[in-house]
């Protein structure tokens, strides 16, 4: 009688302990994805990656075929040296007349020192000060005309110059190069395939943290807190658990129906609440695995 009522409080134990050990909520490992596509339309002549590598954030990668882009660039080039050769030389253009104004501020010298001598009149200086005066204004109102049309030509360029820059970007989209550290999960696209702007090439993910959306019932609600510091028990393989300090980050503010492959503790619920718990990554924990927190 005695071994029966020391056995029954054993069960009993290990039944209540069984509970302490019971998870309060449970969920799965995911991860931020970014799906990485093609800046440019065109054949992929480089395209330097493999699954499950991991790249660092600016890592080139490989390029699409530019050929046409450079060609039109070199055909714009073209073009805005053929309409800036247009441009007048205004240097060359009011030499003619500077040489004349040279000539008669000599002249307007010579003459100036014979006005002091008395030996030539004051209107033969004054004929020559109204020449210069009136080939000052010749140079200077044909200097404005060779500057506006000047000005005329190289607004004409500017268009040409604009696509330029157009090309330049396109080119500079041409080359594949990694935006963010990360994890290649899959690969889209092969060298030599043919491509199109904004089709995706690879996607990607941070995996050195992962996140466990888990679900807790109303029960535990009240329990949870943004910031909260938690255990997380992930499966190590060999029928076992690993422990991992975990992070609350996000709590939602609405209850939904159970999912199916999730189980709380409370499985009579119908209501759970979803929270997201950062979880620093050993190597070990993967997208889509179980795990079970408590709080």
């Amino acid at each position: 009688m005695k071994r029966t009522l020391y056995l029954m409080l054993i069960l009993a134990l290990s039944s209540c302990s069984g509970n302490r050990d019971e998870a309060d909520a449970s969920g799965t490992f995911e991860s931020t994805e970014t799906i990485i596509s093609a800046g440019a339309s065109g054949v992929i002549k480089e395209f330097n990656i493999k699954e499950g590598q991991e790249l660092a954030a600016g890592a080139y990668l490989g390029y699409i075929d530019t050929l046409q882009l450079h060609l039109k660039k070199k055909q714009l080039l073209a073009q805005v040296r053929a309409t800036l050769v247009q441009k007048p030389d205004a240097e060359a253009q009011t030499a003619a007349l500077r040489v004349q104004l040279a000539a008669l501020e000599k002249e307007q010298a010579r003459i100036s020192n014979l006005v002091k001598a008395n030996a030539a009149t004051q209107k033969q200086l004054d004929d020559v000060n109204a020449q210069i005066q009136v080939l000052h204004k010749q140079i200077a109102a044909q200097a404005s005309s060779l500057h506006i049309a000047s000005s005329g030509i190289s607004r004409q360029a500017e268009p040409l110059l604009v696509q330029v820059e157009e090309v330049n970007r396109n080119i500079r989209e041409s080359l594949i190069v990694n935006p963010s550290r990360g994890t290649v999960l899959t690969k889209y696209a092969e060298v030599n395939e043919m491509t199109a702007m904004s089709k995706p090439l690879y996607r990607i993910a941070d995996l050195s943290s992962m996140v466990l959306r888990a679900y807790v019932s109303g029960e535990n609600y009240a329990a949870v807190r943004l910031g909260q510091k938690v255990k997380v028990m992930a499966d190590d393989g060999k029928g076992g658990q690993r422990s991992y300090d975990g992070t609350v980050e996000w709590i939602s503010d609405k209850a939904e129906f159970t999912p199916k492959t999730i189980q709380t503790r409370d499985e009579r619920a119908n209501l759970v609440y979803a929270v997201r718990i950062r979880v620093k990554n050993d190597g070990l924990l993967k997208i889509g695995m179980y795990a079970d927190v408590k709080f």
